[in-house]
């Protein structure tokens, strides 16, 4: 009894603590993530190199982390494979929460047309995606904080919210004072992607329109993605 009443006084020590932490962490300015696990984790545990990344460790090790990891897999049921569409799909863009993409996948199924090419639209007209087409940042997480920081602004007016929804002919650019930032100038200069036809773009002037509602496969993903998976997924 004693031994549990200390573990359990422990516990409560250790959870102040950590929330004191994050508080003193947000008072000094630090940006406080919510992902507490490296993101090329996901790579491993999904099996495919999300991103594109040269420098991704599933390139070398084509199996899942941990000392189960090499274990051998068993053929997944159909639950499996629509969970896996739905995760890869949700991670891409910058590991987007549940329930915000479950509130996507609500607004794709309420608009006309082919759910799962307007779920596709939905996603690809976040701002963040946007910037991150536009090669204004290296990776889909490089994107949020680019914006969530006010670097960027939509039809002249600056926007920090990520998840905005660009509509078409808004003219995106990179906020005056950020041109000139090394991460901008060398995202600009990476030849590991080029940016999709349904946008166009001016680097010198670091300037950007999305011009029309892009179809899947107008969307340059480095993996396969099944979104009619997904809807499958959340229609059981």
């Amino acid at each position: 009894m004693l031994a549990r009443a200390r573990g359990k006084a422990d516990y409560r020590c250790n959870k102040a603590a950590i929330a004191a932490t994050s508080a003193g962490r947000e008072k000094k300015g630090f940006a406080v993530s919510k992902r507490l696990e490296s993101k090329y984790k996901v790579n491993r545990r999904l099996g495919v190199n999300l991103w594109g990344r040269p420098k991704s460790p599933i390139n070398k090790r084509e199996y899942g982390p941990g000392q189960h990891g090499q274990r051998r897999k068993q053929k997944p049921s159909d639950f499996s494979v629509q969970l896996m569409a739905k995760q890869k799909l949700k991670f891409y863009y910058g590991n987007i929460s549940e329930k915000q993409f479950r509130k996507y996948y609500e607004e794709a199924t309420r608009r006309k047309g082919d759910t799962s090419e307007n779920l596709i639209d939905l996603l690809e007209r976040r701002l963040d995606a946007v910037v991150y087409r536009l090669k204004f940042a290296l990776t889909p997480f490089a994107a949020r904080q680019f914006v969530n920081h006010g670097h960027v602004t939509v039809n002249g007016r600056k926007v920090n919210i990520s998840s905005f929804l660009v509509r078409d002919n808004d003219v995106i650019e990179v906020r005056e004072r950020s041109k000139q930032l090394a991460m901008v100038l060398d995202s600009a200069q990476n030849a590991e992607r080029d940016v999709p036809e349904y946008l166009e773009v001016d680097h010198r002037q670091m300037k950007g329109r999305f011009t029309r509602s892009p179809k899947l496969t107008d969307v340059p993903y480095p993996v396969t993605m099944e979104p009619n998976l997904v809807v499958e997924y959340y229609s059981r």
